[in-house]
């Protein structure tokens, strides 16, 4: 009796801080099978699987969990579940990636919180397929986002993988600390979006382009579930427009990126004759992103 009272008590408190499982659903509207990667903690059900055209499947995660997914493509595995991919190979040599990442992937990231959900879609690994992030059932702005643009076809030839499939980053690629934003590059006021980071970001305006990316790139729901769609037909049509009408990611900005992506290296610095309108404050969020990018990847590796 005294067991069953404590366990009572005991989920009464769980519910009462918030600690709940959010749902995430993968679809796959591309016209081949893709196996989708999992990294993160603490570990989920599965750390790799397949998914066929026009398949679906869900897993559940804890608040608190952290992480990454991506697509693999051109992936041939054996019986024994032994193989290895053409794009977003997680070089573990099995259809589980069992703690291993990827470069040239197009990354969804997310971390839960016990009130609020973080979450991104990243370009700064490279860029293999298309996906979109859809909230479900959640509170607050619960945006859609993504990269539903095709950047293989604009890839520049210094940059391709895969036989084309993928798209490398400028850091992957050349490796130079101003590419990766390290060493004397290693800030915001230093490192500045490069070409390559620019032509990502006018594509996919909604995702993270390189380290330092602006903080409207990370978007914020509660209590949702999520739906990560690779090769969408087409972009989202939920609106993620905020109260005032504009353009929001966790705040609002007023304007997009112009046609040069020249706001953009003035968000890197610090300096902008532009105004843009934040829900909260602007030093604040980025703060936010910035923990929530580098907890999405600071997560254990083989």
């Amino acid at each position: 009796m005294a067991t069953i009272i404590f366990t009572i008590l005991l989920l009464h408190i769980l519910q009462g801080t918030g600690v709940s499982a959010a749902k995430f659903t993968f679809v796959n509207k591309c016209s081949h099978t893709i196996w989708p990667a999992v990294l993160g903690s603490p570990a989920l059900e599965t750390t790799g699987f397949e998914l066929p055209a026009g398949g679906s499947r869900a897993l559940a995660a804890p608040a608190g969990w952290s992480g990454r997914f991506w697509a693999r493509t051109g992936c041939s595995f054996d019986a024994a579940g032994r193989g290895s991919c053409t794009t977003g190979d997680c070089a573990s040599g099995r259809m589980e990636c069992g703690g291993a990442g990827a470069t040239a992937a197009t990354l969804v990231e997310f971390t839960l919180g016990s009130s609020m959900d973080f979450y991104d879609v990243s370009l700064v690994d490279g860029y293999n397929l298309p996906v979109m992030i859809d909230a479900r059932g959640g509170t607050g702005q619960c945006a859609s986002t993504g990269c539903a643009a095709d950047l293989n076809e604009r890839c520049p030839a210094e940059l391709r993988a895969g036989g084309g499939g993928a798209c490398r980053s400028a850091c992957d690629a050349f490796g130079t600390a101003e590419y990766c934003c390290k060493g004397e590059y290693g800030s915001p006021a230093a490192c500045k979006p490069s070409a390559y980071a620019q032509a990502f970001k006018s594509a996919c305006p909604k995702s993270y382009s390189y380290a330092y990316d602006d903080a409207t790139s990370t978007f914020t729901c509660a209590g949702g579930d999520y739906v990560i769609t690779f090769c969408p037909s087409q972009p989202s049509q939920k609106s993620s427009r905020s109260k005032d009408g504009s353009e929001s990611g966790s705040g609002s900005v007023g304007e997009t990126v112009l046609s040069d992506g020249s706001w953009l290296a003035n968000l890197a610095t610090g300096h902008t004759s532009r105004t843009y309108t934040f829900d909260v404050t602007l030093h604040g969020l980025v703060i936010v992103a910035a923990v929530v990018h580098v907890a999405a990847k600071l997560v254990p590796q083989l």
